[in-house]
């Protein structure tokens, strides 16, 4: 409050300086100024709702209303948006003569010669009206002297008031008419002058300064301005008044960097209404290598497209598009194709050049700045190009015709058969051995099953259950590896119909199509068994074929048996050790029957696993298969030092590969191959699944003679 007989004048000093368009005053608070009149002059918010209880305004009367936006700005403080209201009132004219009825001679009490009046002032922006209730001591006497007096409000930082916004100010009083005033708050371009920059927050702005990076061959951007609390926003546009599109990164690719970029800078204040700043760094650079470098980004970034096209009066025309970063000057003209090279390839159309002009050009989806036209009445049957011949640039571009719009087509055709061939060759390459077992198996007529090969275990001679036991649990514990198994234990029915040794060759049929091992079982039985079937053979190859073989030697006699002539076969051939392994249980171990410690003679040179210990390895080796022979075997010794009995590592020497006949099987003389045998009948199968050798030896000599 102000005391009366201040002058308004005097109350209302300005700074003697503009904020173009808004005057500076010296208040930091809201205010209520009384002039002549009027007394005890307080302002306090009021509901927008008038309470039924409100009091009535008898006193004065608002006569008149003035409205304005400024800055208040005190000493050296930040300055705020306020508003100033004026209200000019003067007295109820009945009171007026009661006031004076008083001075004749009546007792008037102090309120009636002073009334105690009250004015509801509300402004509103696009929200909800803000009032304040302004209450004042009228002095009739000293009213009675002047027409009417002045009332001023000072709201600094109005609710919901700011810059470029429109506000509403409006008086409610008993008697109309109910005055109202509008204002147009100036905008932040309009406040914001060099001396107020830094007392105005609004006004606060980064600037970024450009800095070229020739050896990154980028554009760092420093950050001109302080402000701890706020993080900076960039954007890039290109011209003046083009679309600016968000930027994330404080460089810039100098690929990239055209002579019209332009660059915004605002501080993140979550308002899509802070002020920007707008740079335009690189349209008069001081340095004239990289103006030529902007300059040519302008020219390798050009695009012409060329269509053909129907007039409405049924004429032919051209229709061109050009698009560049910036606007260009430029003129185009048609041309059709001639023998020559470059610009003299295409010949000039004379009567349609057509000059670019800076005012029709529209910004596309890209950023970029296009400009159409049409040359008209052409003749589309000389197959007619545009060619472009921009502002400084010494050659014209071109020509561009309208059937090069498939180039790309054809290009991104050919681009994908390299990448398709380039894929193949790669996959080829990372599954080579998958592929030449495909082709393999491909060639002898089978085809290939997933999984990682065929495992035939076979058991051994011995009739313990804790064995039989021991060798399926193997057999289980393969199959759970992802192998194709197969025992002879599970396959008793097939054996009795095909018997043992033509079971056994269509089980390496098998093998050798899909890749595996033939696992011997090798226990104390299988030892002692082995020597025999050795000691025999010997013993019948002495004798002469006429005199028969025993029943042991047999290879239909079981499985086991079957097993030792193909490993003799193979061993003849030098691939035993490609097909067959011997492995062992510690819970069963085999011990020589002699001293000597050496494997019987079908046996030597296979590769031994002692299990459980090298379950590990035997799992490798299954999986490798044939690479990786020479390491991670064992082999049984011979003529160990000093005659004990144990392992040691060795390596599987091959034997040379040379042809050799077919090998003698079971002592005969007359040589004989292996061959699948066909389902004999009934009458040649007996209860234990055995063949006798002589009665096949017999058959084979009738069928010489």
């Amino acid at each position: 409050m102000v005391s009366p007989g201040w002058s308004i004048g005097c109350i209302l000093l300005t700074l003697g300086m503009s904020a173009c368009g808004l005057e500076v005053v010296g208040y930091d608070s809201q205010q209520v100024i009384c002039s002549q009149g009027l007394s005890e002059c307080t302002m306090k918010d009021e509901m927008s709702i008038p309470p039924p209880s409100e009091p009535k305004n008898d006193a004065v009367d608002v006569r008149d209303l003035r409205l304005q936006a400024k800055l208040c700005c005190k000493d050296k403080a930040p300055c705020a948006l306020c508003l100033v209201i004026e209200l000019y009132i003067r007295p109820n004219i009945e009171m007026e003569d009661e006031g004076h009825s008083g001075h004749d001679g009546e007792d008037d009490s102090e309120k009636t010669r002073n009334p105690r009046a009250s004015v509801k002032v509300c402004y509103r922006t696009s929200n909800l009206p803000v009032c304040k209730r302004v209450e004042f001591t009228v002095n009739l006497a000293a009213l009675t002297q002047q027409n009417k007096v002045q009332l001023s409000l000072v709201i600094t930082n109005p609710a919901g008031v700011s810059f470029s916004s429109t506000v509403s100010v409006s008086v409610q009083q008993t008697k109309p008419p109910n005055l109202q005033q509008n204002i147009e708050v100036p905008s932040l371009d309009e406040v914001c002058s060099p001396d107020l920059q830094e007392r105005i927050e609004e006004c606060e702005v980064p600037t970024l300064n450009p800095e070229i990076n020739c050896e990154r061959n980028q554009v760092e951007l420093q950050v001109v301005g302080k402000n701890e609390r706020l993080y900076p926003n960039v954007c890039l546009q290109y011209e003046t008044d083009g679309k600016c599109e968000k930027w994330n990164r404080m460089t810039i690719p100098l690929y990239s960097v055209t002579s019209c970029m332009c660059l915004q800078a605002w501080w993140d204040k979550g308002d899509a209404r802070s002020r920007r700043s707008l740079r335009c760094p690189f349209i008069n650079h001081p340095g004239e290598e990289h103006k030529n470098v902007f300059q040519r980004t302008i020219w390798q970034n050009v695009s012409v497209s060329v269509v053909q096209g129907q007039m409405s009066r049924y004429g032919a025309m051209l229709s061109w598009n050009l698009s560049a970063p910036c606007r260009l000057e430029a003129e185009v003209w048609p041309c059709h194709r001639t023998a020559g090279v470059g610009e003299n390839s295409c010949k000039e159309i004379k009567g349609f050049r057509q000059q670019l002009s800076n005012g029709t050009w529209r910004q596309n989806s890209k950023r970029h700045w296009e400009k159409s036209g049409a040359f008209e009445d052409i003749n589309l049957q000389l197959s007619p190009c545009v060619m472009v011949k921009l502002k400084g640039m010494e050659k014209a571009l071109g020509p561009f015709c309208f059937n090069d719009t498939g180039r790309w087509r054809w290009s991104l055709l050919v681009g994908s058969m390299v990448l398709l061939v380039s894929l193949t060759a790669l996959i080829f390459y990372l599954l080579h051995d998958t592929v030449k077992r495909w082709a393999w198996s491909w060639q002898n007529g089978e085809c290939v099953k997933s999984g990682r090969g065929h495992v035939v275990l076979l058991s051994p001679p011995d009739v313990e259950s804790v064995v039989s036991e021991s060798v399926c649990r193997l057999g289980s514990l393969l199959r759970d590896q992802g192998f194709s198994v197969s025992v002879d234990q599970w396959s008793r029915t097939q054996q009795c119909s095909l018997g043992p040794l033509p079971w056994l060759h269509s089980q390496l049929l098998k093998l050798d199509s899909l890749g595996g091992q033939v696992m011997l079982v090798l226990t104390q039985k299988a030892w002692e068994r082995a020597e025999e079937w050795t000691q025999q053979r010997k013993e019948a190859q002495g004798k002469g074929e006429d005199r028969g073989l025993p029943q042991i030697l047999s290879p239909y006699s079981d499985v086991f048996t079957a097993s030792l002539c193909v490993i003799q076969a193979d061993k003849q051939l030098g691939r035993a050790g490609e097909r067959f392994l011997l492995v062992d249980f510690e819970s069963h171990p085999a011990q020589p029957p002699s001293g000597d410690g050496s494997l019987p003679e079908p046996l030597r040179g296979l590769r031994l696993f002692h299990l459980p210990s090298q379950t590990q390895a035997l799992l490798s080796e299954l999986t490798v298969g044939r690479r990786g022979r020479g390491s991670g075997r064992r082999k049984w010794t011979e003529g160990k030092k000093g005659g004990s009995n144990g392992w040691a590592a060795g390596t599987q020497e091959r034997l040379d590969q040379q042809r050799t006949p077919p090998h003698k099987c079971l002592g005969v003389e007359k040589n004989w191959e292996i061959t699948p045998l066909k389902q004999q009948p009934s009458k040649a199968r007996h209860a234990e699944c055995n063949c006798c050798s002589v009665h096949i030896n017999n058959i084979f000599k009738k069928g010489m003679r």
